[in-house]
Formats: structure tokens, C-alpha cells, sequence
């Protein structure tokens, strides 16, 4: 299930709920079901991906990165495929659940709206690298990862618990979409080696180091946007609790540019889990003003 990763699965979620906190009375049960949603969909995601990756030949051509299950040895293709077939219906029940709990009904169509968009982020969880046209072989991965990891869950999950647009959540919504896109850059570059060949990724179209100025821009680029929305859309100095992960994106950024291939590996974790600090603490200051 690729654990280390799931913390920036939600991420985005738990920031776009407790943006909705802040100033809705939300239930317990919506916000559970909602997390819930959300990782089931990064689970699927995974056992996706790696099925992709091992029928495509990418994770047996010396990949950089640690070994998962079928490379492992751990499970045959035809366990994760049923593996693949259980997660998609798990999200689909936890996703309907979680429709049903905060709008009382599925027909709607808000509700309506929130499964198609449902069905949307099933269908990106699973075509990563698996499929006749995989959207990750082809450069796409970056603008997926900024949609179904930062606009749709920060978005996504206020509206869901508040049942109102706010178009002031696409600041931090964008914010971690960048850190989200830096997530897949520093994987992408730790696996420049491997992926040659079998794959166009951002890293191997810019070459090493204008990957990592591009990765810097999107980390920075982050930052700001969440600071712009900080100062437009909050008052007092709770908001800016999130400046105290600044010494560990400094320690991720120092890292990056510091190393090179299998040596990048800790800074995908590093960068996982500031972000999902980065999050907590922003949606606490908002709770907290």
C-alpha cells in the first residue's frame, strides 16, 4: 500500500476540512467517512501503479526506488489485480457513504456532481501507469498529481463538509498541488535512470538540473500562494502557524540539490511529511483565529 505516502494523500483533505471547521459545524461521521475516501483512492492508486510499472517493465530495469510487492515477490499480478478490484470497491462504498452522510441523498445534484467527480478520481488513481495509455508515460503525471492531490481534495473536501464554494480555498488548494507535484518531481528524478526509455517524465525532459529549479519553483512557488491567501483571506497571527515547517522544506530543498539517484529516496518522505505538518498546522490556525 506504499504507506509512506499516504500522509500526502491527506494532506490536502484534512487541510479543505478544517478550512470548512473554521466556520461550519461539521459532523464527526462526514469527516471520517471523508478521510477514509481519500486514502482508499491513494491505496488504489498504488497497487495501480505498481501493476503498471511491473507489466510495462519499468520496476525490472534497475529502478532506484525501494521494492514493493510483486517485484518483491510478495504477490503474484493476478493477487494484485484482485487487490485492484477490492480497492475500487471499496472507494465507490466509502465514497457513496460519505455523499449520503453530508447531503442526506445521493440523488441530487450536488451529490451527483461529487460521484461523478468520484468517478473521475477512480479513474485517475487507476490510469497512472496502468491501462492502453497510461497518462504517467507521457509527461501527464505532474497535472494530475496538482488536481487529485491539491484543487479537488482541499476544495473538494470543504465543500463537501460545508456545502459552499469559497473560490478563496484555490490559494491553498494550488499550494499543495505544487508540494504534490514536488512529491512525484523528486521520485521522477531519483528514477531519471531507469524510467529512460520506458517513459517521458518532467525530470528526464529537462535533464537533472533544471529538474531541480523546476522543483524549487514548485516549493516556492507553494509557499507563496499560501502566504497571499494568508494575508488576503485571514486575520491575526494563528493563520501563519505553517511557517514553522519552514526549516524542514529548507532541509528538503538543501537536500535535493545536494544529491542524486537511490541518494534522493529520504527526500520523498521528508517532502511527504512536511506537507502533511504544512497542512495540519495551517488548518489549525484557521480554527484557531
Amino acid at each position: 500500500m506504499r504507506l509512506r505516502t499516504l500522509p500526502l494523500s491527506t494532506a490536502g483533505i484534512v487541510l479543505g476540512i478544517m478550512l470548512a471547521c473554521a466556520g461550519h459545524r461539521v459532523a464527526w461521521y462526514v469527516i471520517v467517512l471523508t478521510i477514509l475516501t481519500t486514502i482508499s483512492l491513494q491505496i488504489l492508486s498504488n497497487m495501480s501503479n505498481e501493476l503498471g510499472d511491473w507489466l510495462s517493465g519499468v520496476d525490472g530495469n534497475g529502478r532506484e526506488g525501494p521494492k514493493y510487492g510483486i517485484e518483491g515477490g510478495g504477490l503474484t499480478e493476478d493477487e494484485m489485480r484482485s487487490c485492484i478490484r477490492i480497492m475500487v470497491l471499496v472507494c465507490c462504498i466509502l465514497g457513496l457513504g460519505m455523499i449520503r452522510a453530508s447531503f442526506g441523498t445521493i440523488l441530487c445534484v450536488e451529490s451527483e456532481c461529487l460521484v461523478a467527480l468520484g468517478a473521475a478520481a477512480i479513474w485517475a488513481a487507476m490510469h497512472y501507469t496502468l491501462g492502453k495509455h497510461p497518462y504517467g508515460y507521457i509527461g501527464l503525471g505532474d497535472i494530475f498529481v496538482f488536481i487529485f492531490f491539491g484543487l479537488v481534495p482541499v476544495a473538494g473536501g470543504y465543500y463537501v463538509c460545508s456545502h459552499q464554494l469559497d473560490l478563496s480555498t484555490l490559494l491553498p488548494g494550488t499550494a499543495i498541488g505544487l508540494f504534490s507535484m514536488g512529491v512525484l518531481n523528486v521520485n521522477n528524478m531519483r528514477d531519471m535512470k531507469s524510467d529512460a526509455g520506458t517513459r517521458v517524465t518532467v525530470p528526464l525532459k529537462l535533464g537533472e538540473k533544471r529538474a531541480k529549479i523546476y522543483h524549487t519553483v514548485l516549493i516556492c512557488g507553494g509557499w507563496c500562494l499560501m502566504l497571499l491567501h494568508t494575508i488576503l483571506f485571514t486575520k491575526g497571527w494563528q493563520p501563519y502557524l505553517y511557517i514553522l515547517t519552514i526549516p524542514l522544506y529548507i532541509k528538503h530543498l538543501n537536500g535535493v540539490w545536494k544529491r542524486s539517484g537511490r541518494e534522493l529516496d529520504p527526500m520523498l518522505p521528508l517532502l511527504v511529511i512536511s506537507t502533511f505538518i504544512f497542512a495540519l498546522l495551517a488548518g489549525t490556525g484557521h480554527i484557531l483565529q
